[in-house]
Formats: structure tokens, C-alpha cells, sequence
């Protein structure tokens, strides 16, 4: 599936959720949607999904606009956080229901889920706290085997264990049928090894879109005196630095040969770290 992003706006009133922004995704591969609260990544993926509509700009999936478009909106499948299935339903009624509006949907897998979650399909949806919402929640997108899955936060109510039995899960289930699958989390450090596209999203704007090769290859952290990482840092590309008694660490963007080559022991930044240096006000980067 290809979707292509192109000029997109959308405003509330006199707020711009998303401000003329364009990407492209291409191809089956897991992407990491990353940014601070209010950073536009419901807004994409209500557009995406077909909930709602662009104020200027389109989203094309393989070519056609997913508005009002149900033979394309078949192919996607978004998980929120919370109130993905009305609460009068039981889970048998939840996966008949997904059942019949994804053509991919895999009941062997549904009932798998089930069992490594402890769950039965007879519970109704307003009886499930929130750890077992998720895993239902979990449970469907993964079952849909939708070419499009999009993964909100819906783990949030997992423990640490059930979490990781997802992440394995989801991993499984990609080698085996791979598809375009994204995730939107503030808990990147868990998931960002599965990544292999990263884009940020930054108050409505698209502040980095890479592999999560290049992130790593290419940003990378010194530490050592502040006058010598000053000096090394003359013609660098610096993302931010921090100083205290009198030694400074930089995380900088470029060929950590450069830093090396100039006596600097390097390290890898990791992608929640750089995620956050990377969308930090002019305000929080002077304190």
C-alpha cells in the first residue's frame, strides 16, 4: 500500500491541527509516528482512516482518497487508546462485526488471542477493565490483518508483560503477512527496535521522516570537557547540547567518524531521546 500525503491541512476554528504537510509511505513496513501531545498524529490518522476530512491538501491510498471510500477503508484498521467498541457488546459480537467488514480476518488468531490474554468471548465490552480493553483492542487489530494497521496507544492499559507479548506477537505476524503498520507512543524506547521508518510530527508540521538506520547511523552523543566539545562543535550540526561543572554532552547530526577522528568516545541516541531533543521549544532548549 502506498500513501501518499500531500499538502495536508487541517484546522478547528483558528487552530491548525496539521499545516501543509506531505510525506510519502510506501510499501509493507512498521513506521514510528512519533511526537510531543498536540503535535498533529490523531489528526493524520482520523484523516487517514477516513473519519474526517482535510481542510486543504489529501491523503491517497494506492491512488484514491479514503473519504467515504468503503472497499478502502476495508484495507484499514485504527486502534485508539480507548472506546474502540461500543459497551453494550460482547466479544464475540466485537470480532463478528470486524469480521464482517475486513476481509482478512483471521478467526484462528482471534481465538489464540484470546487464550494469551485470558479473555472469553462472552465478556461485555463495559465489564472489561481497562488492562483487558486493551488486549481486546490489541486483539482485533492484530486479527484484521488489515494492509493498513494503525496502532494508537491502545496498549496503554497493558502491564509490562502483556505489552512485550504483543510486541511479539505483532513481530510474528508481520513476518508472516507483512503490512504497512503504524504506531503512535509515548513509549518509544519499547517499540523503537521494531521501527524502520521514523517520522515526527512537531506542532503540526513534519519536523523528520528517515529510516531508523539512518536515525542511528547518523545522530550520535559526545560528552568530554566543555571547551573541547565546544570546539569540535564548530562545524558540526547540533541537535542540543547540555553542560554542567564544567563537562558538556552534545547530541549531534553526522558522521560520527568526524567526532572519532577527534579523540570523542561516541554513543547512539536513542529515538524517544532524540525524538524529544528534536522538538524542544527555543525556550526549553535555553533552560
Amino acid at each position: 500500500m502506498k500513501i501518499e500525503v500531500n499538502h495536508l491541512t487541517k484546522s478547528y476554528k483558528q487552530k491548525l491541527a496539521l499545516d501543509n504537510v506531505s510525506f510519502t509511505l510506501d510499501g509493507p513496513k512498521i513506521y514510528g509516528l512519533l511526537g510531543r501531545n498536540g503535535a498533529g498524529k490523531t489528526t493524520f490518522m482520523e484523516i487517514l482512516t477516513g473519519h474526517i476530512l482535510a481542510s486543504k491538501g489529501e491523503i491517497l491510498i494506492n491512488g484514491e482518497k479514503p473519504f467515504d471510500n468503503q472497499k478502502l477503508t476495508e484495507s484499514i484498521c485504527l486502534i485508539k487508546e480507548g472506546n474502540n467498541f461500543q459497551d453494550n457488546l460482547r466479544i464475540k459480537q466485537v470480532f463478528n462485526l470486524y469480521a464482517l467488514f475486513h476481509p482478512g480476518w483471521d478467526w484462528d488468531l482471534a481465538y489464540e488471542l484470546l487464550d494469551v490474554y485470558d479473555l472469553d468471548l462472552t465478556m461485555k465490552v463495559k465489564a472489561l477493565s481497562k488492562g483487558m480493553a486493551s488486549a481486546l483492542g490489541v486483539i482485533v487489530g492484530l486479527s484484521t490483518k488489515a494492509p493498513i494497521t494503525i496502532f494508537d496507544e491502545p496498549y496503554i492499559g497493558l502491564d509490562a508483560a502483556a505489552r512485550s507479548k504483543f510486541y511479539e506477537l505483532l513481530l510474528r505476524e508481520y513476518e508472516k503477512e507483512p503490512r504497512v503498520i503504524i504506531f503512535s507512543t509515548h513509549l518509544i524506547d519499547e517499540v523503537s527496535l521494531m521501527f524502520e521508518e521514523v517520522l515526527i510530527l512537531q506542532k503540526g508540521t513534519l519536523t523528520l521522516q528517515h529510516s531508523a538506520d539512518y536515525l542511528r547511523d547518523h545522530h550520535y552523543a559526545i560528552s568530554g570537557p566543555a571547551e573541547k566539545v565546544q570546539a569540535f562543535l564548530s562545524d558540526q550540526d547540533i541537535i542540543r547540547t547540555k553542560e554542567l561543572a564544567g563537562m558538556m554532552t552534545a547530541y549531534v547530526k553526522g558522521n560520527p567518524e568526524d567526532a572519532v577522528a577527534a579523540g570523542f568516545e561516541t554513543e547512539s541516541i536513542p529515538i524517544q531521546e532524540l525524538m524529544i531533543a528534536l522538538t524542544e521549544s527555543a525556550t526549553e532548549k535555553e533552560a
